[in-house]
């Protein structure tokens, strides 16, 4: 059960972003051209993203658990440390200069696998090295 529900989650996630063009490398750079040719189509994209998302928090708020587990999965910290900063400076980066994140990088993989393979190895990549490093 709990793979279905996951699968169907990704799968609507995925589509999502494929409809909503933030699976698309130049939309997300030139919304992150604030002085040349700025598209604020993905501001609106992710403003729409606060009303579900506080939808689910009041609902969170009501429930002792989710449907297909034994508790929530919430960050355990809320501090911002040096590593919390340069991980966010690092992925704001490689956003800006890839024009993906990962979550649209995997679902970039069912429209474009060609050009979008190298940036998910990379990110894989620095996955992999973080797991060892930090262990």
């Amino acid at each position: 059960m709990r793979i279905m529900i996951a699968l169907l989650s990704g799968a609507l996630f995925g589509a999502g972003l494929a409809i909503s063009g933030m699976a698309d490398p130049m939309r997300v750079r030139a919304f992150l051209d604030l002085f040349g040719a700025w598209d604020p189509t993905l501001a609106f994209v992710m403003g729409g993203a606060i009303v579900p998302m506080a939808l689910a928090w009041m609902v969170h708020k009501r429930i002792e658990r989710p449907f297909a587990d034994k508790a929530f999965a919430l960050p355990e910290t809320r501090a911002i440390d040096g590593k919390l900063a340069l991980g966010a400076i690092l992925f704001g980066v490689g956003w800006g200069i890839g024009g993906l994140c990962p979550g649209p990088a995997i679902a970039s993989l069912a429209l474009a696998p060609g050009a979008v393979a190298p940036f998910v190895l990379a990110m894989l990549g620095g996955i992999a090295i973080h797991r060892f490093t930090t262990q």
